[in-house]
C-alpha cells in the first residue's frame, strides 16, 4: 500500500483506503474551511490538500521585477498620460500584470480593508457559518466558503474566501456582513472608479477611443473577494491557490505585507512582493478574448506558509454568473487580414459557468473558447 505523501512527494490519493469524496464533504459540512482546522491546532496537513508532489516554497530564480506604475498626474497632464498609456501597453502585453502606486485609493482606506476582511473570517463561528453556502447561482449577495472548486479540483487550497457581488446591482447594507459593511462598500466605490481610470488607458494603449472598452461594458460588474490564508503547518505540501488566470476583464489585488504571489513570466515563477500603499493589476481572460491575445491573462499562484493569516482582496471587474445577453468576441478593430480572430463570442455567464465546473486545474479555460 503507497504511503501517505511524504517528503519525497508520494501521493496519498494513491491508498485504496482514502475516500476523497467522503473527506470533502466531511471538511466542507464544517463550515469552518480551513481556519477550522488551524483553529483546532492540527500540525499535518490533511491530505485533501496534498500536491500531487511538493512545492518548492522558496525556489530561488534569479529575480525578475514586475512593473511598477505611477499613475501621479495621468489626468492633469498629457504628456505623462502618454508615458503611462505606453508602459501600460507594455506591462500587459508582456507579463500581463503591474504594480501601481497613486491610483488615488488612500492607504488609511486599504489598511481598513484588510482589516474588514480578518474580522469576517475571525469572527465568532457560529455567526460565521450563518454565511457559508456554495449557492453560486447570482442568487446570494455574499458567498462565504473554502474553495469554490472544491469538489471539482483535484487538490483542495490552503484558503477560505468570501465574495460579495457589488455591482451591477449595488447591494442594500444589510445584505453585507456587519463586521466589514461600511469599508466595503466605501472601498468598491473606489475601486470602481480606479477600474474606470484603467479601462480608459487599457483602450487607450490599444489604439482604440478612450471609451471603447466601457462602452463594451467592461466595468459594468465588480465582485470583491476576501481571502483568507491561515498560517499552515507543512506549506510545501499543498498550495494557497494552484496556477490559474482570472475570469474577469481586469483584478485589481489588495495584498498584505505577508507576500506569496508568484506570477509565470519568461518560463519562470516570479514573487510579487507587496508594496505599502501600492495595488496590482492584471489582464483576465475575457481582456486577453476580446484583445486577440494582444493583452495576456498570465498564470498566477498564492504558497501556502507558516507565517499567517496572508489577507488579500481581489475585485473582479466580471459581471460573473448575471445573465446578460452579451456576446463578447475579439474586437473588430484590433483584427486584419494577418490576425483574424483567434476566439468564438461568448457570454460572460457561459465562460463563467465553464471556468467554474472545471476548477483550477491548471489549464485555461480560453482553450475551450479558442476557433
Amino acid at each position: 500500500m503507497t504511503k501517505k505523501m511524504s517528503h519525497n512527494g508520494t501521493s496519498a490519493s494513491t491508498q485504496p483506503d482514502y475516500d476523497r469524496k467522503a473527506e470533502l464533504r466531511a471538511f466542507d459540512e464544517t463550515k469552518t474551511g480551513v481556519k477550522g482546522l488551524v483553529d483546532a491546532r492540527i500540525t499535518e496537513v490533511p491530505r485533501i490538500f496534498h500536491l500531487p508532489s511538493p512545492e518548492k516554497v522558496n525556489s530561488q530564480q534569479p529575480e525578475l521585477t514586475l512593473p511598477t506604475i505611477d499613475l501621479q498626474g495621468i489626468n492633469e497632464d498629457p504628456i505623462r498620460r502618454k508615458e503611462v498609456i505606453g508602459q501600460v501597453k507594455d506591462a500587459l502585453e508582456s507579463w500581463g500584470f503591474f504594480q501601481m502606486v497613486n491610483h488615488g485609493i488612500p492607504n488609511n482606506m486599504l489598511e481598513e480593508m484588510i482589516k474588514g476582511v480578518i474580522d469576517f473570517h475571525e469572527q465568532d463561528t457560529e455567526l460565521k457559518k450563518q454565511w457559508y453556502t456554495r449557492d453560486m447561482s447570482g442568487k446570494t449577495r455574499v458567498i462565504y466558503n473554502s474553495n469554490f472548486d472544491l469538489y471539482a479540483a483535484p487538490v483542495t487550497n490552503w484558503r477560505d474566501t468570501f465574495n460579495c457581488t457589488m455591482a451591477p446591482n449595488p447591494p442594500q447594507p444589510h445584505e453585507l456582513p456587519p463586521l466589514c459593511r461600511d469599508i466595503l462598500l466605501e472601498y468598491s466605490k473606489q475601486v470602481m472608479k480606479l477600474g474606470v481610470c484603467l479601462f480608459e488607458l487599457m483602450s487607450e494603449a490599444l489604439r482604440l477611443d478612450v471609451n471603447h472598452l466601457l462602452d463594451m461594458g467592461c466595468a459594468d460588474g465588480l465582485a470583491v473577494l476576501g481571502h483568507y490564508y491561515p498560517s499552515c503547518p507543512q506549506p510545501e505540501l499543498t498550495i494557497g491557490t494552484p496556477e490559474h488566470t482570472d475570469n474577469s476583464f481586469i483584478t485589481i489585488l489588495l495584498q498584505d505585507y505577508i507576500g506569496g504571489l508568484k506570477i509565470f513570466y519568461k518560463n519562470q515563477w516570479t514573487d510579487v512582493p507587496p508594496i505599502p500603499g501600492a495595488l496590482v493589476v492584471n489582464a483576465g481572460d475575457f481582456l486577453q478574448l476580446i484583445t486577440n491575445d494582444k493583452f495576456v491573462s498570465a498564470q498566477h499562484k498564492v504558497v501556502a506558509n507558516k507565517v499567517g493569516p496572508r489577507v488579500s482582496v481581489a475585485s473582479f471587474f466580471t459581471t460573473g454568473v448575471i445573465e446578460t445577453s452579451k456576446v463578447y468576441g475579439p474586437i473588430n478593430e484590433l483584427l486584419s487580414e494577418d490576425d483574424p480572430a483567434k476566439y468564438r463570442g461568448t457570454t460572460l455567464k457561459e465562460y463563467v459557468d465553464y471556468y467554474r465546473a472545471k476548477g483550477l486545474d491548471g489549464n485555461s479555460a480560453l482553450l475551450h473558447f479558442k476557433i
